[in-house]
């Protein structure tokens, strides 16, 4: 409709899944590597997850692309299923013949674990990927991880990559299904697109498209463009295709400031308060710029909402969890002090860093920062607080700190003050990144290569051999073969990422399952949680 006046081949802000238009950000290639990662890792879960329109099907078809020759792919995108109806998918996905008559649970399993079994000695793996996997029921997933018992001595023989919107991540932090989350081998919570991102992924569309001539949106738009749309790429198509629209009706050359607000108060009118919504118009548009079809296209456009006081944010899902009161005040602060979080976390290790950068001033103090995206499962696996970005009103950001949890309920200080709140809501809110800290001895390397020898891998050493119930190494022992396989196999066994090398989550773990009982852990962080809100409260 507008592509000729813009000289165009065709509409670059289509929300149709062109591979065409596939614009990879960085966090598209995190979320990518992720998958590739858990392929290669020896079975268990994968986790990918994301706001709707973020982009997890775009991950999705091009980790489909570049699985490895020697995998066999079953995909289900619709898992509202029984467990029977799921197990019967699984079979004619994986193209397992059944015998006749069998349609219970047992036949099913059965003739999965016979074709995982030959499959494993012809060499190949079994990859199983769930799309929208926030509607599994709780027995589904039950029975998913049942699936994943089948290993050899060496690896799983069933990798599953469960893809879904953020409330998947809170129902993985359920009790009950603490089991399933542990064997979340890899997990990645695909964000928004950055200011700079976003223009790149505009500029990327338009040229696609046959963009040639003048951009019609100017530089000076990007970062209101990011604003509206929170920099979710369908968001951003849907705003970008009304927006090019109504230049077209004003016949405009480019997209103004006014023309981008009417067109984010069309298509993502639904977020405004329906009661303030009133009827306006377009100017009159210049004769002889509509004629036939694009008249129904001008009327559309005509009659708008106008605009409204709430913020534009994404609407909930239906699923989602009610964002909790104990929190709210906390979408009331326009910059979060990350140091002064950072100090609080601090104080639960007995230590008071003065003003400044918290992680700068806690490595003086032999405390390092961590920065991860695993989420509420891997910290619940890490057993210690952490400092959490949480999603606010109208997209601010919040920061508070986790210090405890205890079955379905999560401690947290906010603002200094100490609050409690569901564990599925935190995870519901959380964009899986968190920042806590780890006390290494002096001269650890944040990741411990093979061959490597020194003081950090005798001590590493030394703990592997006790864990297995082995006679005490020699010092000065290299990081060899022989202490690499039992180092992965320590790894595996905790969920973490069986690579091979101890950086710091794989020396948090070896810390705790030792004699260590001065640090904090999640597990028991009330007196350390009442000490801290007291320091606070002092200053």
């Amino acid at each position: 409709m507008y592509t000729h006046y813009f000289q165009l081949k065709q509409s670059p802000f289509s929300i149709a899944p062109d591979p065409r238009y596939l614009f990879m950000s960085e966090r598209h290639r995190e979320a990518l590597a992720h998958l590739l990662y858990g392929v290669g890792s020896g079975g268990g879960f994968v986790l990918l997850t994301g706001e709707i329109g973020a982009g997890k099907t775009t991950v999705c078809r091009c980790f489909m692309e570049q699985i490895p020759e020697n995998c066999q792919l079953a995909y289900i995108f619709n898992p509202k299923l029984s467990v029977e109806e799921l197990l019967h998918s699984i079979c004619e996905e994986f193209r397992i013949s059944l015998a006749p008559g069998v349609a219970s649970v047992k036949g099913y399993v059965d003739a999965i674990n016979t074709h995982l079994l030959a499959s494993h000695a012809q060499g190949k793996n079994n990859v199983l990927i769930i799309d929208e996997a926030q509607n599994l029921s709780a027995a589904v997933l039950e029975q998913l991880r049942l699936l994943t018992n089948l290993e050899t001595s060496e690896r799983k023989l069933l990798q599953i990559i469960l893809i879904g919107q953020p409330e998947l991540r809170a129902m993985l932090a359920r009790p009950e299904l603490e089991q399933l989350a542990q064997r979340v081998i890899a997990r990645y919570h695909l964000g928004s697109l950055s200011a700079d991102e976003t223009a790149s992924y505009i500029h990327h569309r338009l040229a696609v498209a046959g963009s040639t001539a003048q951009q019609p949106f100017s530089a000076s738009l990007m970062a209101q463009i990011h604003a509206l749309s929170h920099g979710v790429p369908r968001r951003i198509n849907l705003l970008c295709d009304r927006a090019l629209l109504g230049a077209y009706v004003e016949n405009q050359r480019q997209v103004t400031r006014k023309i981008l607000r009417r067109a984010a108060q069309e298509v993502f009118a639904e977020e405004g308060s329906k009661s303030s919504v009133q009827a306006w118009r377009w100017p009159q548009v210049a004769a002889g710029v509509l004629a036939g079809a694009v008249v129904t296209a001008a009327l559309a456009w005509h009659f708008v909402p106008a605009p409204v006081s709430a913020p534009l944010h994404a609407a909930a899902p239906v699923a989602a969890v009610k964002p909790a009161p104990a929190v709210a005040p906390a979408a009331k602060v326009a910059a979060p002090d990350r140091d002064a979080v950072l100090r609080q976390l601090a104080s639960l290790w007995g230590e008071q860093l003065p003003v400044g950068d918290a992680c700068q001033a806690g490595a003086r103090a032999g405390l390092r920062c961590l920065q991860s995206r695993g989420g509420i499962a891997e910290l619940r696996v890490l057993d210690r607080p952490a400092m959490l970005t949480l999603s606010g009103d109208g997209g601010a950001e919040q920061l508070l700190l986790l210090t405890g949890v205890h079955g379905e309920q999560a401690s947290v200080l906010v603002d200094g003050k100490h609050q409690t709140l569901p564990l599925a809501e935190l995870a519901q809110r959380s964009d899986g990144s968190f920042v806590t800290f780890w006390r290494a001895p002096r001269g650890w390397r944040d990741e411990v290569p093979v061959g490597a020898r020194g003081p950090d891998v005798d001590w590493l050493a030394r703990r592997l051999a006790q864990l297995h119930g082995l006679p005490p190494p020699a010092d000065n022992l290299p990081l060899d073969d022989a202490m690499q396989k039992l180092l992965r196999g320590f790894q595996q066994e905790q969920q973490l990422k069986a690579d091979g090398l101890a950086g710091p989550k794989t020396f948090m773990r070896l810390m705790q399952l030792g004699d260590n009982n001065t640090e904090p852990r999640l597990s028991d962080a009330t007196a350390a949680t009442a000490a801290t809100a007291a320091m606070v409260a002092g200053k």
